[in-house]
């Protein structure tokens, strides 16, 4: 008797927000596999997973919550990294290709591609599936491009640990999940004499959104908000 063939691990970007932004990639893999596992937060939300069923047919599908605490403890997350993944693996086991829901981009600050990196360690098979990446999305929001001729793009998380040193680098910066950091970040955009040439997008795509341009002193933002500078 040949082994059970054991089942792939797909890693899907769903975008930004707006479903209609979701590849036409993204959308088949997620109605091949016959497990869709979504991220769920502490509150029972499961963001990524809703953009997905606005756009593929996933009625059917078993659906595998990963839960994820957001905590800022990295002994924690880890812990919650390694269930998830040994809940997907008990599926691959099985013979069950799962796909994983990921907002934006599997390849940039993805929480996906952490949890593929444990899959593979366990010797089964990952395919990274891309999404366009809210940051992108943010800037065709703006109505404007990212980079100029011959500038660089540079991309941070809002929390980097020496931001005035990242906002002196030439060309544009990206500021990515800026909610949380943003009295910090206002802070050292005022230092660099940047806000006039700031912009924020919060909720890009999603219902809520809202754009903020030039930034100003006191604007309040959520935590899925993306901060452009240009020079």
């Amino acid at each position: 008797m040949e082994p059970m063939k054991q089942g792939i691990f797909y890693c899907v970007g769903v975008g930004p927000g707006d479903p209609e932004l979701m590849t036409l990639k993204a959308v088949c893999t997620l109605e091949a596999c016959s497990v869709v596992a979504a991220p769920r937060t502490k509150s029972g939300e499961m963001l990524a997973l809703e953009i997905a069923k606005k756009a593929a047919a996933l009625k059917d599908k078993l659906m595998l919550p990963i839960d994820f605490s957001m905590t800022r403890d990295e002994a924690q997350r880890q812990r919650e990294y390694e269930a998830g993944a040994r809940a997907i693996a008990g599926y691959l086991e099985a013979g069950r290709d799962v796909a994983m829901v990921n907002l934006g981009d599997v390849s940039i600050y993805a929480t996906c591609t952490r949890m593929a990196e444990l899959v593979k360690e366990m010797g089964f098979s990952i395919v990274m599936i891309p999404g366009v990446p809210s940051f992108c999305a943010v800037a065709a929001r703006l109505g404007e491009s990212l980079t100029a001729e011959g500038e660089p793009l540079h991309i941070f998380p809002a929390g980097v640990s020496d931001l005035d040193q990242a906002l002196a680098l030439k060309g544009t910066k990206v500021l990515m999940k800026s909610g949380r950091q943003l009295p910090g970040v206002m802070e050292a955009l005022d230092r660099a004499g940047a806000l006039g040439h700031s912009s924020l997008v919060e909720n890009c795509g999603l219902p809520g959104e809202r754009v903020a341009a030039p930034l100003e002193k006191g604007t309040q933002s959520g935590y899925f908000s993306t901060i452009v500078v240009k020079e």
